[in-house]
């Protein structure tokens, strides 16, 4: 039975979570200079949620515990290239303060009252992940 990935025509699949404390969310500025969430690509066969454990880890040097989805789209990341976007909340396991990968330019803590319109200090948050953190928020 051929799975989800080998369909040439489906686009991959990011996996990114939502991080909230004290009323406020981490984002890391990404190369083309939006505000992104943490989290990338599973590798083959592994867990969605395994996948964003590891991930957070890797970008941020956080632990933590990833909860319920906040629902997917599909997200243009260049003209025609798209990605399948699935998001997360999660829960902070210590209280560790994020600590910057060569993977991003900066990582800072937003006060969620901050996001507006999703332009935050002259950059956007893409209006995908701004329903996803507004949605986790809703689960508070």
């Amino acid at each position: 039975m051929p799975t989800e990935a080998a369909h040439s025509d489906e686009p991959p699949i990011s996996i990114k979570g939502v991080l909230i404390r004290d009323g406020r969310v981490l984002l890391l500025l990404n190369g083309r200079g939006e505000w992104d969430l943490p989290g990338g690509r599973p590798d083959a066969g592994e867990d969605h949620r395994a996948a964003l454990r590891r991930e957070v880890e890797e970008e941020t040097g956080l632990a933590v515990e990833v909860g319920a989805t906040l629902g997917e789209h599909l997200f243009e990341v260049l003209p025609g290239r798209f990605v399948r976007i699935v998001a997360f909340a999660c829960r902070l396991v210590t209280d560790a303060e994020a600590v910057l990968s060569a993977e991003h330019l900066a990582a800072r803590w937003f006060p969620v009252g901050q996001l507006g319109d999703g332009m935050i200090e002259g950059h956007r948050l893409p209006a995908g992940y701004l329903a996803a953190v507004r949605r986790a928020l809703l689960r508070e």
